[in-house]
């Protein structure tokens, strides 16, 4: 795994759309109206996509500003996710059948902090 990790951080413009691309592709599914359910406000569904978007999000963005050397900015690219992930529950607000949720963003930061946490693994294991 770390060598394809290191293959990203080399080739930092592609993982950058990668970047874009889950970003956008977020924001797409944020938009998409629901008709209001009777149901459970949560299921399994709806856990998976918050963590592991978010989660791919976060590891992608770390690839991109971290490239394997600058340790500084891990802080700056949580920040940056979980920057976004509150504007995602905002822009939600606007969206009918949609709310913004609190759990959503604490499913969408548990992906990111993981996301951070293997990478952060992964270049210390690469350093020692």
């Amino acid at each position: 795994m770390a060598g394809l990790i290191e293959i990203f951080e080399k080739h930092n413009k592609f993982s950058w759309f990668i970047v874009i691309v889950i970003a956008g592709i977020i924001f797409y599914i944020s938009s998409l109206s629901f008709a209001p359910s009777a149901g459970a406000v949560w299921n399994i569904n709806s856990i998976l996509y918050h963590f592991v978007a978010f989660f791919f999000l976060g590891f992608f963005l770390m690839i991109s500003l971290i490239k394997g050397d600058k340790r500084k900015f891990i802080i700056i690219a949580i920040i940056i996710a979980i920057v976004y992930a509150v504007s995602d529950e905002f822009h939600q607000l606007f969206v009918p059948g949609r709310n913004c949720s609190f759990s959503d963003f604490l499913l969408d930061s548990c992906g990111i902090l993981l996301a951070s946490f293997i990478y952060v693994l992964s270049l210390k294991f690469r350093k020692s």
